[in-house]
């Protein structure tokens, strides 16, 4: 397995297949780079070097027990990048990831990043509270740390209904999918996922958004019941100096895997652009 290991000792999994420009992949709470198979091997297909990592404490990287915060994990994805010497880099962020993306962006990709894609993000901040009037309740937050601390595998099974749409009329349920989310979940590190729940929800991305001059796409679905895309992508848009906004009526907080044919072409259109 392809394993580095950052300044402070923990290991870090990553995927790095292909040649050409590189599009490095930042997957979700709390998955891991298995999350982004649809995409690496399309954007394989298409002629670019796809990397992929797993986040500390989640996926095959150490089960760290600190170390779990936003800055920390961007400054991981900057050792990476600077150890496969990557240049002119396409940043690709699902959900937390997309969080992680901007934040790696804004600290340390000047020179290096060429444009940055936001998928159900949870720029720029996903709490309710004075500055935030229309987020998402805080309570809502502790419920998914007390079912990560105390039920984790029927949490992780539970999820992936509202996560993937599963409780719309209509839909068609793929136990395949649930199964992977559930897999995925299971392979971190608990104590790594429980302090990811505070980083994801309570992280401000506004000066991040802010600061950047890079070209960034922003693409969310209009049925997200995670991260519900009126918090959270229009107001990310409004903050970028070259921002695009992309929004799908009906599409899920996990299109990226329930939608991907749509989600990649759209993608690959804005990196050719």
């Amino acid at each position: 397995m392809n394993k580095f290991t950052v300044k402070d000792g923990t290991e870090i999994y990553f995927k790095d297949l292909g040649s050409g420009q590189p599009i490095f992949f930042h997957h979700g709470w709390p998955l891991s780079s298995d999350d982004w198979d649809a995409q690496m091997m399309f954007f394989l297909a298409h002629g670019f070097r796809v990397i992929a990592h797993d986040r500390r404490g989640h996926g095959r990287s150490t089960q760290t027990f600190s170390g779990n915060d936003m800055d920390t994990y961007a400054a991981d994805v900057a050792e990476l990048v600077e150890f496969l010497a990557l240049d002119h880099v396409i940043h690709i962020g699902h959900s937390t990831g997309g969080g992680e993306a901007i934040r790696y962006a804004a600290q340390h990709g000047k020179g290096r990043v060429a444009k940055v894609v936001l998928i159900s993000a949870i720029t720029p901040y996903m709490i309710a509270d004075e500055r935030n009037p229309n987020g998402v309740p805080l309570a809502v937050f502790d419920d998914i740390r007390h079912n990560t601390r105390y039920n984790r595998a029927q949490f992780y099974q539970d999820i992936t209904i509202p996560f993937f749409g599963y409780n719309r009329e209509g839909a068609q349920i793929t136990k395949g999918i649930q199964d992977n989310w559930w897999r995925q979940g299971m392979m971190g590190g608990i104590k790594a996922q429980y302090d990811c729940i505070k980083v994801f929800s309570e992280t401000d991305f506004t000066e991040d958004l802010k600061s950047v001059e890079f070209p960034v796409l922003v693409l969310h679905g209009e049925d997200d019941q995670i991260v519900p895309y009126a918090t959270t992508a229009v107001p990310a848009a409004s903050l970028l100096q070259n921002g695009k906004l992309i929004t799908y009526p009906g599409f899920s907080h996990g299109m990226p895997t329930t939608e991907a044919e749509t989600i990649n072409k759209d993608i690959l259109e804005f990196i050719n652009s």
